[in-house]
């Protein structure tokens, strides 16, 4: 085959792997209450695109990208220079920059990429512990007090925290990096004064040079919502602190958030003024969860319940994106049904029915994916664990299929919580089986190989990057997610992947 015969048949496999398909599929009844961009795709006869059974994985490249080097504190702005707070406000929509969490450093040291890889995962446990810790906890009321505070806690110790934004706090608005997080319900940021605070990039934020900075009072709806509330010259106060040593200690307030030319006010906040744990260099978090605290929940009036989000990739130069309001719902994406969980409200419930390797479906039972009347199992959506997590019987039929797939491939020892690693030292690129989501509905999500196949060294060790769930929960992680458009349309329930990429 000529050179360049080959070279567009590698351009078209690499092309097919970003791909998102939508099988054929019947208009369902309970789908008839979407909006416009929905009922588009509804009506519209849904191709069905046929994928490869394998695909190639750049060994070298990704490798490259374990040797970039972070910023330092001082390049951040760099980041976000398309205007003071990094952000666009086009057409009604708010769109931030996302940026992950192993792009910066506060270190001198050279970048171990072994030891951010150890350093996440040890996080990510944590983060999984912490979530399960909440779903299997007392009754839906009580868990919504729980989850005020545990939200609060998740973004430091928990890990919560592993791509951020800049916005501006206050009035005049002070620009600061704030986690995000699909799973939290709460939006909070270091205070002064602060009797005992992490490090951060920006000075702490002063409530006292802000003219909207408003306190909540004792006798206040939002006052009552807090677990172990006090009360100081009527002010409300929160202590928070959890099972690990992590806690928060602060005040309620109102005040306003900027994003680029639009201004948002009265967004009820955590003001910590003791604040026990460590994130990168981040004033705070961005509550993106279900819950009526959450931005989302606060401002459903305003962003219409829809948010459309882009995970950056580990190792690139590119940045990802947050985009705020129902008009940046995308059109062409691959649309699946939300799923609510009483007990959980803050969390982005999503109907997985199977998984695939290779373009054939692994046999699993639709019923170990399932959410039950109880509340337990289920598939949550969330951007704050790094690796998916499967029940385990599905996790070991899964895992089975990909080695089997995969036995031309020289094996490794297994490296933290993964089991499943490959020695590809001296590989410029290797032949990897595709691996699928199956969703109700009909949707096929066919992931990037990049986003299951990852180095756990700069030395050509590489893991499947999936994990068992101690529990029968499963978690689809922010790896998996990187670099497909993902967008919640919360108002009408829907979930979309796709159709742009990042």
């Amino acid at each position: 085959m000529p050179a360049s015969q080959a070279l567009l048949v590698l351009v078209v496999v690499m092309l097919l792997q970003l791909a998102i398909s939508t099988t054929a599929t019947k208009t369902s009844t309970n789908t008839s209450t979407a909006t416009t961009h929905h009922d588009n795709i509804s009506k519209a006869k849904t191709k069905t695109t046929l994928y490869p059974d394998f695909q190639l994985l750049n060994v070298k490249q990704a490798l490259r990208e374990t040797k970039t080097r972070p910023i330092k504190p001082s390049q951040y702005q760099e980041l976000f220079k398309t205007n003071p707070n990094d952000s666009e406000s086009t057409g009604g929509k708010q769109k931030l920059k996302l940026v992950h969490r192993d792009k910066v450093s506060f270190s001198n040291k050279l970048h171990n990429h072994s030891h951010v890889f150890h350093a996440r995962m040890h996080r990510d446990v944590k983060r999984v512990a912490s979530l399960i810790h909440r779903l299997s906890s007392g009754s839906a009321a009580k868990y919504e007090v729980e989850d005020f505070g545990s939200d609060v806690v998740s973004g430091m110790n928990q890990g919560s925290g592993e791509y951020f934004v800049r916005i501006g706090l206050g009035s005049p608005p002070r620009s600061q990096y704030m986690v995000i997080d699909s799973g939290s319900d709460i939006v909070w940021v270091q205070c002064k004064p602060c009797t005992q605070c992490y490090h951060q990039t920006d000075p702490l934020f002063d409530p006292a040079d802000s003219a909207s900075f408003m306190g909540v009072s004792c006798s206040s709806a939002v006052c009552d919502r807090v677990e172990n509330a006090g009360c100081n010259s009527g002010r409300c106060r929160y202590e928070v602190s959890y099972g690990d040593g992590s806690y928060t200690k602060g005040t309620l307030a109102l005040e306003t958030l900027t994003f680029g030319r639009t201004v948002v006010r009265n967004v009820a906040i955590g003001c910590g003024h003791s604040n026990r744990g460590m994130f990168v260099g981040a004033a705070g978090l961005l509550g993106l969860g279900g819950g009526s605290m959450s931005f989302m929940g606060q401002l459903s009036g305003q962003t219409g319940n829809a948010f459309s989000y882009c995970l950056v990739s580990r190792g690139t130069n590119a940045n990802g994106f947050l985009e705020f309001g129902s008009e940046a719902m995308p059109v062409g994406a691959a649309w699946i049904p939300l799923v609510r969980n009483p007990r959980a409200p803050s969390f982005y419930y999503i109907r997985l029915l199977g998984l695939g390797v290779g373009g054939t479906r692994v046999p699993i039972s639709e019923d170990v994916f399932q959410l039950n009347e109880l509340g337990s199992g289920g598939v949550v959506m969330d951007t704050g664990t790094a690796v998916t997590r499967l029940p385990t019987v599905a996790y070991e039929a899964f895992r089975n299929a990909f080695i089997e797939q995969t036995q031309n491939l020289p094996r490794a020892s297994e490296v933290s919580i993964f089991d499943t690693c490959y020695n590809l030292f001296g590989f410029l690129s290797v032949r990897v089986p595709t691996v699928s989501f199956y969703f109700s509905g009909g949707p096929i999500l066919t992931l990037p190989a990049n986003n299951f196949l990852i180095p756990v060294d700069d030395a050509g060790t590489f893991c499947f990057a999936f994990a068992p769930s101690p529990s029968g929960l499963s978690i689809l992680g922010n790896i998996q997610q990187e670099g497909i458009q993902i967008s919640v349309d919360e108002a009408n329930e829907f979930v979309g992947f796709g159709p742009n990429i990042c």
